[in-house]
C-alpha cells in the first residue's frame, strides 16, 4: 500500500499569545529559516522575540481565525479528504493519505506514523509548495528523515519536488483567475505575489526564484495578458537582510500612487489560505493600495479546496506514482522456447 503525505507549513493551535510562543519558538528555530548559529541567533530567539512577536501574531490570527480553527489547517484537511476520495476512483494500487503538518499538529512525523499503521510500506510526499525552496520543500523532508531515519527496515520513499509548471497545476490556476474575474470584472492590471525569500538563499543555488516567474509566465501567457498587465512580487519579509525584489507593499504602493483603477492579487505559491494571504494581502494590501491612491482592489483567493485544486493534485500524484513505479518497480520479463 502507497501512503502520501500531504504536508504544509501549519498553523498555531490558538489565536493566544501562549500558543503563538510555542508554533514560532518551533518555526524560527528551524536552520532551513533562519540559517544562523544556534549560539547566536537562540538568545535572540528566546530572549527576545519570543518576549515580543506572539502577543503581536496572536492579534493578527484573530482578525482570520474561523469558528474550525486556523483556515490554513482547516482547508488542508479538506484538501487532504478531497485528494483521498479522488485517488480512490483511479486504478492501481490502493493509496492512503495523511496530512503533516512541519510546525505545529498534526505533524509531519504522527502523519508517517499513522499512514505506517494503515499498512503503507511506500511513501510519496507531496509538499503543497508547487515551487521549491530550501526553506520550505527542503525542510518538509529534513522532518521526513528524521522520523523515517528511526524505521528498521527503512521504507521506500519518494518526493515531489515541485509541481510549478506541471499543466493541471497551471489550468487551476488560470481556471481561479478566470472564474473570479468572470464574477467580479477583469482588473486593469494582475500581481503575482510569493512569498519571499531572503537573497542569500540564492547564493547557494535555490531555484526559487525562476520556479516563481515560470509560473507567473505560463499564467499570464494563458490569460493572454501583455507584457505591463502583469508583475512578480514577494511579500511576508521579516528581519534586516536583504530579500527578493520587488516587494509586495512597496509595488502596492507604487501603484496606488500610480492612480491604478483596478488591481487583482494572486498568490500562487499558498495551496490554501491562510494568515499571509487572507491579512497580509486581503486586509493590509488593500490598505496599502488604496491609502496610496489606488481604486479596485480583488485579492483572488488561493486554490484551496476547489475541485479543479484537487484534480490537479491528484493528476501529480498519479503522474508521480507512474514515474516511480516505472523506475523501481519494472516487472521482469522472461522468454520462453517455441
Amino acid at each position: 500500500m502507497i501512503g502520501i503525505l500531504l504536508a504544509n507549513t501549519g498553523s498555531p493551535a490558538a489565536p493566544t499569545p501562549a500558543a503563538l510562543r510555542r508554533y514560532l519558538a518551533q518555526f524560527l528555530a528551524d536552520r532551513r529559516i533562519v540559517d544562523l548559529p544556534p549560539w547566536l541567533w537562540l538568545p535572540i530567539l528566546h530572549g527576545v522575540i519570543l518576549n515580543t512577536r506572539p502577543a503581536r501574531s496572536a492579534r493578527l490570527y484573530r482578525r482570520i481565525w474561523t469558528p474550525e480553527g486556523a483556515p490554513l489547517l482547516v482547508i488542508s484537511q479538506r484538501i487532504a479528504a478531497g485528494l483521498q476520495a479522488s485517488l480512490a476512483k483511479q486504478p492501481g494500487p490502493q493509496v492512503e493519505v495523511a496530512l503533516g503538518m512541519r510546525y505545529g499538529s498534526p505533524s509531519i512525523a504522527s502523519a508517517l506514523r499513522d499512514l505506517r499503521q494503515r499498512g503503507c510500506t511506500r511513501f510519496l510526499v507531496l509538499p503543497l509548495f508547487p515551487q521549491y525552496s530550501t526553506a520550505t520543500t527542503a525542510s518538509i523532508l529534513d522532518a521526513v528523515r528524521a522520523e523515517m531515519d528511526h524505521w528498521h527496515p527503512q521504507p521506500a520513499m519518494r518526493m515531489v519536488k515541485s509541481y510549478h509548471q506541471h499543466s493541471a497545476y497551471l489550468q487551476a490556476l488560470q481556471g481561479a483567475i478566470q472564474a473570479d474575474w468572470t464574477s467580479h470584472g477583469r482588473p486593469q492590471r494582475l500581481l503575482f505575489s510569493f512569498h519571499g525569500l531572503p537573497k542569500s538563499y540564492l547564493r547557494q543555488g535555490d531555484p526559487y526564484p525562476q520556479h516563481c516567474l515560470q509560473t507567473a509566465e505560463k499564467v499570464a501567457a494563458s490569460l493572454g495578458l501583455a507584457p505591463d498587465e502583469w508583475q512578480v512580487s514577494y511579500q511576508s519579509r521579516f528581519g534586516p537582510v536583504p530579500w527578493l525584489k520587488p516587494y509586495t507593499d512597496e509595488t502596492l504602493r507604487a501603484w496606488g500612487v500610480e492612480g491604478l483603477p483596478s488591481l487583482g492579487v494572486v498568490c500562487p505559491g499558498f495551496a490554501a489560505d491562510c494568515l499571509e494571504t487572507l491579512d497580509e494581502i486581503g486586509h493590509e494590501g488593500r490598505r496599502t493600495f488604496q491609502q496610496a491612491g489606488g481604486g479596485e482592489y480583488r485579492y483572488i483567493p488561493a486554490l484551496n479546496d476547489q475541485p479543479n485544486h484537487i484534480q490537479a493534485l491528484c493528476s501529480i500524484v498519479v503522474d508521480e506514482l507512474s514515474a516511480w513505479n516505472e523506475k523501481v518497480e519494472v516487472a521482469p520479463t522472461y522468454s520462453t522456447s517455441p
